[in-house]
């Protein structure tokens, strides 16, 4: 298995942990947390490959990617119960599965020939929506939109590392994994120490 399939598979695997976890909070049944496992996990790599045209769509092509997330939601429906913080579980292992889902779908686009933006794009894309297809899905407020949170930063300043990867002459392997720990670093800086980006705050109409 090459590097980028064995994180598209970590990325679908960490993910489905997630959306499991969601549905372990709302209560949801078996099925309920299979459904929320499978549309986290393969939901933005879904988007990525549609947009990108790559036919058939990669879990389509290699069905082991459902069998991996229906494994994780078997795994949360019989252990949900051992966390002592469903959230705080949920927090690190999304982060975890965007550094993935960041490298891997920012890879897939630049090995297509993408130009820079296109590639940074994808790997946002990769990264970003399938965990917000979970919290819309499970009437959450969304990670990515989240007042304080860095987290569609973290995903473009991961795939930015792929898309200028030539420029700075790094090799395929150190990219990916340079890549996905700047992704990983600056979520796990947002979560543990609250770095954020100033947000709008409005001001009365001058007279």
């Amino acid at each position: 298995m090459s590097l980028i399939a064995l994180l598209d598979h970590a990325a679908v695997l960490v993910f489905a942990l997630t959306g499991a976890l969601v549905a372990s909070r709302a209560q949801l049944d078996i099925i309920g947390f299979a459904f929320l496992a499978i549309l986290t996990g393969v939901g933005g790599g879904t988007i990525r490959d549609v947009l990108l045209d790559r036919n058939p769509v990669f879990w389509m092509s290699d069905p082991t990617y459902l069998g991996v997330a229906v494994l994780a939601a078997l795994v949360v429906f019989f252990t949900a119960h051992l966390f002592e913080s469903r959230y705080k579980a949920i927090l690190w292992l999304d982060a975890a599965a965007l550094s993935f889902a960041v490298a891997a779908g920012a890879n897939i686009a630049a090995a297509l020939g993408q130009s820079a933006p296109i590639v940074v794009v994808m790997g946002a894309v990769t990264g970003c929506l399938g965990g917000l297809m979970r919290d819309v899905v499970a009437n959450e407020v969304p990670l990515v939109l989240k007042q304080g949170e860095l987290y569609v930063t973290c995903s473009v300043a991961g795939a930015a590392v792929i898309a200028f990867a030539p420029v700075a002459g790094l090799g395929p392997t150190l990219t990916v994994l340079v890549a996905a720990a700047i992704t990983f670093g600056l979520r796990a800086g947002s979560i543990a120490f609250g770095w954020s980006l100033p947000v709008y705050k409005s001001r009365p109409p001058r007279n």
